[in-house]
């Protein structure tokens, strides 16, 4: 395996993790703000607190590569409906914004398709245990 093929998948990994681990500590700080934020694209306010967990749990589990499948599967939907409820391209920034997240679900789906890669708690499981 290349020095290419061993980091480029953690690097990826931690790269598309960063967004969600720090929007999801960063709401900490005003859930309540948070909830009126999605109030105004539709969705119940008490969805506040496990959006936010959801973030922050999930941009972990992509950084350490745990279930990764799993969770840059749900990550990719998260970020597809945020893009379409909180991001219609009204302007150019809302537009940038869309765009984001439909390049960060791209993303997500390429994990979906080639797994955690090296240097994962994936992969690790995935070894044979030694006897």
């Amino acid at each position: 395996m290349s020095a290419l093929q061993t980091y480029a998948h953690p690097a990826g990994r931690i790269l598309l993790a960063l967004i969600f681990i720090v929007a999801g500590f960063g709401k900490l700080g005003d859930v309540q703000g948070f909830s009126g934020y999605l109030a105004s694209g539709g969705l119940p306010a008490f969805l506040a607190w496990p959006a936010v967990l959801f973030e922050i749990i999930a941009g972990l589990a992509l950084l350490i590569g745990f279930q990764t499948r799993l969770v840059a599967l749900a990550l990719a939907a998260f970020s597809v409906v945020t893009a379409f409820l909180y991001h219609a391209p009204v302007d150019a920034m809302q537009q940038v914004m869309f765009l984001k997240n439909l390049a960060m679900a791209g993303g997500y789906l390429m994990l979906v398709a080639h797994g955690a890669g090296a240097l994962s708690v994936d992969e690790r499981l995935s070894r044979p245990a030694l006897a």
